[in-house]
């Protein structure tokens, strides 16, 4: 994978090639190009034209539709995160339609690039920093315990844990602040690796399977299951992580974002049991590395509505 940071890096990148632009409407296109979508996220099929490349620029949502379309087009990706969600790294995908419920998802994005310029960050308003700051921080936490990791991948998890842990509070504080952006923008960017070479668990199963089911935020899920994940997991969990006491930080860190409970976001207290039953299914809850029924699941979400 090609990383660059700074914008000015963005046409060797793309070596003279005219991209076909996904980004939301209010971002300008930072480069000439062939053609653009604007409507994210959708299920809707689209239409890259003669284009040669695809540039996703947006969170974790537009980066994912542009996955979608690389694997159905054969064309390569190029990246820019406007957000912490570490889509950017990964070649899976999934679809959701225009009010964010998942409806499908799949595998095969053609990666060819990234590029990181914390100027994009800098209008990120308090929720999304913080949840999309908190799902990076659970990337760096799976990835030292799920099955299969990789574990040459644990020094990245490790130094992404303890550089968002240290810079969030900074960037929530004085959202505008480039110098605490860039720090913490860089260890998502280590935390964006790690899930890519190592995977996900179970905060993350459950986190897709509510998030999906009801159109939110895969941040503020992310936020809320991950102390409950660590907590679970305690066994597995490395004492070096976040100076051993990893579940009590992701926690403090969820609440000074703003998220704490299931309920706050208007997820139903009646769908818990069938919510367990579907997050024991997902690949992350079967790859976490202490087996979860869907009785164990239920006290968890039971435990943070």
């Amino acid at each position: 994978m090609i990383v660059r940071w700074g914008l000015d890096a963005l046409p060797e990148v793309l070596g003279g090639r005219a991209p076909f632009l996904l980004a939301t409407s209010r971002f300008e296109a930072p480069v000439d190009v062939a053609g653009r979508w604007s409507e994210l996220p959708t299920d809707t099929t689209i239409d890259a034209g003669d284009a040669e490349v695809l540039l996703a620029v947006g969170g974790g949502s537009t980066i994912d539709t542009a996955k979608r379309l690389s694997a159905e087009s054969g064309l390569p990706l190029v990246s820019v995160p406007t957000t912490y969600s570490g889509s950017e790294w990964t070649t899976y995908y999934g679809v959701r339609d225009a009010q964010r419920r998942m409806h499908a998802g799949g595998g095969g994005a053609h990666n060819e690039a990234i590029v990181y310029d914390v100027e994009l960050t800098l209008g990120m308003p308090h929720d999304v920093t913080g949840g999309t700051a908190l799902n990076a921080l659970a990337h760096c936490c799976e990835a030292l315990y799920v099955k299969g990791r990789d574990p040459d991948a644990d020094p990245l998890a490790f130094e992404g844990a303890d550089e968002i842990s240290n810079a969030l509070p900074r960037v929530l504080a004085d959202l505008g602040a480039p110098e605490p952006r860039d720090a913490l923008l860089r260890g998502a960017a280590k935390a964006g690796e790690a899930l890519a070479r190592s995977g996900l668990g179970l905060g993350h199963a459950t986190a897709q399977v509510i998030g999906g089911r009801y159109g939110l935020s895969h941040g503020a899920l992310n936020a809320i299951c991950l102390p409950l994940a660590l907590r679970f997991n305690v066994e597995f969990v490395p004492s070096a992580l976040l100076d051993g006491v990893a579940a009590e930080r992701a926690e403090e860190l969820a609440r000074l974002s703003g998220f704490a409970t299931l309920s706050a976001l208007g997820v139903a207290q009646d769908d818990l049991p069938e919510l367990a039953g579907a997050i024991v299914q997902r690949p992350g809850a079967r790859l976490n590395p202490r087996p979860a029924s869907p009785a164990e699941v239920l006290v968890l979400l039971s435990s943070v509505y």
